[in-house]
């Protein structure tokens, strides 16, 4: 008889952090916590890993390495009983975890598992991560990491992994040329760009409003920074956007206002690739040559095929 294929590994909650790999640590975790307004829980001669001021124990972990590139992507489940499920179900599914589930032994800890996509990046999801004491959301710094934008050879065959086996659902497309993603109500956690290689495009950290957004803009002028893209207001998705380079030249956005869905009343649609629709505030222009080189990155054979990370103080 036979048998239907097996739905998705886990329920996802959300994206809980991203780990970063970078030879310029230091000047990579000095640009994280002075400037982009994050707030180091812990570091050690290898790795350093912030917080915002939302409830996530850090948002962006910083692992000192030889090259630039994703280290990992992180999501959280309600319970270890679902981490232990999901390692079933992806065993079913012919994926084997390339770690776990145990205990996490990193700053934290928490109960968790990891495995790699079709593209080799390393997929976590945890558990019983600790609690951080709440940190005010009055300063005009990030709450925590919102979104992710994956570069990708196939985007029809990621789309298609990442909702089959973890769950995702598609909000929308632009075109054949990206597609969003959610876990819960915001409008993407995920998204995927059709590129020639696999890269990170960059990292979105939400701003608790427009103001905490603009004034955030204002900080980093203070700090000599500009946009490199941005300020503007995306059609897909609706959150407001600006795009800045950190010292390892990877893209990081702050975002804020993203679409939230209602599950039994969203319809995904295909939006136009035109400036009209990138930007409908109009005030941002098309993306520089120079931001369009950062977020297409360098071809990543993922963090499994590199060498052990390294500690790199430059």
């Amino acid at each position: 008889m036979h048998q239907p294929p097996p739905g998705p590994v886990a329920r996802l909650r959300s994206l809980r952090y991203v780990e970063l790999h970078t030879p310029a640590l230091t000047r990579a975790a000095d640009f994280y916590q002075e400037v982009w307004g994050l707030e180091t829980v812990e570091s050690d001669h290898g790795a350093h890993w912030l917080r915002g001021t939302g409830d996530e124990h850090h948002v962006l972990h910083l692992t000192g390495a030889d090259r630039v590139g994703l280290g990992r992507i992180a999501f959280a489940v309600a319970t270890p009983a679902e981490v232990d499920e999901a390692a079933r179900r992806l065993t079913a599914r012919g994926i084997v975890p390339v770690f776990g589930p145990a205990p996490l032994e990193q700053a934290g800890g928490g109960y968790g598992l990891r495995f790699t996509d079709p593209e080799h990046r390393l997929i976590e999801i945890s558990a019983q991560v600790d609690a951080v004491t709440p940190r005010g959301r009055d300063a005009a710094v990030p709450v925590g990491v919102t979104h992710a934008v994956l570069n990708t050879t196939d985007i029809d065959a990621s789309v298609a992994f990442y909702c089959d086996v973890l769950g995702l659902r598609v909000s929308d497309w632009s075109e054949h040329r990206m597609a969003f993603l959610r876990c819960n109500a915001d409008h993407h956690c995920i998204a995927f760009n059709q590129a020639e290689w696999a890269s990170l495009n960059h990292v979105a950290y939400e701003m608790t409003s427009v103001d905490h957004f603009m004034r955030g803009l204002g900080r980093l002028r203070h700090h000599g920074i500009t946009p490199q893209w941005g300020p503007g207001r995306h059609g897909p998705g609706n959150n407001t956007f600006s795009y800045f380079t950190d010292p390892s030249g990877l893209v990081c956005e702050y975002t804020s206002e993203v679409a939230q869905v209602v599950e039994d009343r969203w319809i995904a649609r295909v939006w136009r690739r035109v400036p009209e629709l990138s930007d409908l505030w109009g005030t941002a222009g098309p993306p520089s040559q120079e931001i369009r080189c950062h977020m297409a990155g360098s071809p990543d054979p993922g963090p499994l095929s590199s060498p052990a990370p390294v500690e790199v103080q430059a």
